[in-house]
């Protein structure tokens, strides 16, 4: 993920994330490797920043005039499914940086507290994670995360409430790990104001696809088709189209 993809700044105020994704999941792979964590067990129980906060209120001052957006989170879920205290402080951390003036996008798989988030900056945007609608692939991949369906619903209310809204189909799959129309999974989000996509990485089923860059490719092409189609803005993630 790129500054000029998600934002000048990231606040990574929670250690761990409960989704549990196994596609892998490359910030927990990184924080196995730095040795921050030692199993799978243990990301799943993630763990407040206590001074999350305290950071926030020194840094803002130095930063605040360069800063374009803020995002949450590069390394774990500002949302993540069935965890209270988290979105707790997330929308805490929200808050502070839009009376600063900043701005933050975000990204979930779980769903947005739509009330909670509503008064705030109306130049925040708000963003799902959705690489399918088939929930046997979500219990396989990410089995403790929102229903597709929830998620899908829950970004719904965002846009009718006038939110800016956006959507990841990020990390995408290819077709021997499932097969699936990208166009219905785009039908679905058609009410949104941006679209990134992207493809999986770190998964050895992709490399073993002997088709895999023209699959990407013609996946993009779709992604920019329909949006271009629909008034919707786009973003085609580095490494995903390619020459064949």
């Amino acid at each position: 993920m790129s500054a000029e993809e998600y934002g000048d700044f990231c606040v990574n105020h929670v250690e761990g994330c409960s989704h549990g994704c196994l596609y892998p999941c490359y910030a927990m792979m990184m924080k196995r490797r730095s040795g921050a964590i030692s199993t799978y067990e243990e990301w799943l129980k993630p763990r407040l920043v206590s001074n999350a906060l305290d950071l926030l209120e020194k840094e803002i001052p130095k930063y605040q005039e360069r800063i374009k957006f803020v995002h949450l989170c590069f390394s774990t879920d500002p949302f993540m499914y069935s965890q209270g205290e988290v979105a707790d402080l997330s929308i805490k951390i929200i808050k502070r940086l839009n009376e600063s003036g900043v701005p933050c996008t975000l990204l979930t798989k779980g769903v947005y507290p739509v009330d909670d988030l509503q008064p705030l900056s109306l130049d925040n945007k708000y963003g799902i994670t959705l690489v399918s609608l088939n929930e046997d692939f979500r219990r396989a991949y990410e089995p403790h995360a929102a229903t597709f369906e929830e998620r899908i619903d829950g970004l719904r209310r965002m846009h009718e409430k006038g939110l800016k809204t956006w959507a990841s189909l990020e990390p995408y799959p290819t077709p021997n790990i499932i097969t699936q129309d990208l166009r219905t999974i785009l039908e679905k989000i058609s009410f949104v104001d941006e679209i990134i996509f992207g493809k999986l990485n770190y998964n050895s089923k992709v490399g073993a696809f002997a088709h895999a860059k023209q699959f990407y490719n013609s996946q993009a092409n779709v992604v920019m088709e329909f949006c271009q189609r629909n008034k919707i803005q786009y973003h085609i993630k580095t490494g995903t189209l390619t020459e064949s």
